[in-house]
């Protein structure tokens, strides 16, 4: 089996994957901002991840998947202040509902969910090494980190630091001015404004953690030092991800990091405008799963590579669902063959087309994770799957491992295909089965008038008849 290659942005290139420890990864991934709900470029990151990690999995990996919660910052505090509630009672609000519609989206619980809040010791101990090491200093009950005295400032995000000291220089106010030695020094600690402010106390006053510091603390904290996979948004490159970087390689004096992975936006419209909270033309998980299958929005981000841009549209869902369909149509269609007392004949075409679609599905997968290679040889074995579904005799053994393939393939997919066909399960089965039986004996003794009866019927009812060389069948629409 070929090793699998990642793009690493810190490197702009893929390389081959090799773990710090064999058989094991450690992967640390941005989580959200909890003060609102989670709109689907917030879901595109955790599904592009989720499939990454499935597919390690898939691969016999142990991962250690480390997703923080930030729980406290500008935007937190201002939302409790408008909705009349406190910071801890928000961020519980919308941790609950974020796991609730991941959850919803089959994304696997990580191994951990460290909130800042919760590192708060261990947050102002990483922020008193880096001051006394001369990388960080106290001001005015700030405390800001000297991004110019780490060598390699800029390059993850690939710019130029005084192009980025004069970006700086624009964007901030005189008050900010006036604390900061250099217009690019990035805030590890902010001191509290306003009385009602939630705050902590620190060796620099009552104030509450700055935004970049607390990955930087929880990643090192539960997987070390140095991790394997650091991912997150191509938003997040910088400032957030190379302050990261600044910050844990000033305190440890080693690699934070060995491979850096971005996903691509989410985009909206014909205009393919990029979706954010800050643009307002965001939709939240929580309102499309009232209107949209969990599996089919689930299918829909996952099947996009991950750095590839996704624009979220009506007629791209409906392309999703229908894929979906024809992989359940084909799994109901072999379920049902598998067990009816049809004979067994082999088929060597069969079973060698089975093991070349996985042998393209794994190669697509380890060449930095192409979704879309790895679907297209699955989409290209069906018809022949199918053919043989419905030939007078079928090769079981062969539909059963392509049954058995096919589960795996979509599960890295977070497709779960007893879900996926339990969805032609409902409550009323047994009145539609007499339903069919009737309309096999009207048919058995010409009764075309009722026949056609029935099946209108059942139409009406959703279902639809299949007339097969085994039997009748019927699906739900």
């Amino acid at each position: 089996m070929l090793a699998v290659k990642v793009y690493n942005t810190l490197t702009r290139k893929k390389e081959e994957f090799k773990p710090l420890v064999p058989g094991q990864i450690s992967m640390y991934v941005c989580g959200p901002t909890v003060y609102n709900y989670i709109h689907i470029g917030n879901a595109r990151s955790a599904i592009a991840f989720d499939t990454i990690r499935r597919y390690f999995e898939y691969r016999g990996y142990q991962v250690k998947y480390v997703s923080n919660f930030t729980d406290v910052d500008d935007k937190m505090i201002n939302e409790a202040r408008s909705e009349g509630t406190t910071v801890p009672k928000l961020a519980e609000k919308f941790i609950n509902a974020y796991l609730e519609d991941t959850a919803a989206l089959n994304v696997e619980a990580a191994t951990l969910h460290p909130r800042a809040t919760h590192e708060i010791k261990d947050i102002i101990s990483f922020v008193q090494a880096l001051i006394d090491q001369g990388y960080a200093y106290e001001s005015q009950g700030d405390v800001y980190y000297r991004a110019k005295k780490f060598k390699h400032y800029g390059e993850l995000s690939d710019q130029n630091i005084d192009q980025l000291e004069e970006g700086a220089s624009e964007h901030i106010n005189d008050e900010e001015q006036d604390r900061k030695e250099d217009p690019i020094d990035f805030a590890l600690w902010k001191a509290q404004k306003e009385p009602d402010e939630i705050s902590w106390d620190s060796p620099w006053g009552k104030g509450r953690p700055g935004w970049h510091i607390e990955c930087s603390v929880m990643s090192t904290k539960y997987l070390g030092d140095t991790i394997d996979i650091h991912g997150g948004g191509q938003d997040l490159e910088f400032p957030h991800h190379e302050n990261e970087i600044a910050q844990s390689e000033a305190k440890t004096g080693k690699k934070f990091v060995n491979y850096w992975l971005h996903n691509g936006f989410v985009t909206v419209g014909k205009d393919e405008e990029k979706m954010s909270k800050s643009l307002h033309n965001f939709v939240t998980v929580h309102d499309i799963l009232k209107e949209v299958d969990s599996q089919v929005l689930r299918f829909f981000m996952a099947s996009v590579q991950y750095r590839r841009q996704i624009n979220y549209s009506e007629e791209n869902l409906k392309q999703a669902a229908t894929i979906l369909d024809r992989f359940k149509n084909s799994l109901v269609n072999i379920n049902y063959r598998l067990e009816d007392e049809t004979a067994s004949e082999n088929s060597p075409e069969l079973a060698a087309a089975i093991e070349e679609t996985n042998r393209r599905f794994e190669m697509a997968m380890d060449d930095d994770f192409n979704v879309q290679n790895a679907l297209t040889a699955i989409y290209d074995l069906l018809p022949i799957v199918n053919a043989n579904a419905n030939a007078e005799k079928v090769d079981k053994q062969s539909l059963k491992l392509f049954k058995d393939k096919l589960t795996a393939w979509l599960l890295v997919f977070g497709i779960d295909t007893a879900q996926l066909c339990s969805q032609n399960a409902g409550t009323n089965d047994d009145e539609i089965d007499q339903l069919v039986k009737k309309r096999d004996e009207a048919r058995k003794n010409k009764d075309w008038a009722t026949s056609d009866q029935i099946r209108d019927q059942l139409k009406e009812m959703g279902i639809t008849i299949q007339d097969t060389p085994q039997g009748t069948r019927w699906t739900r629409d």
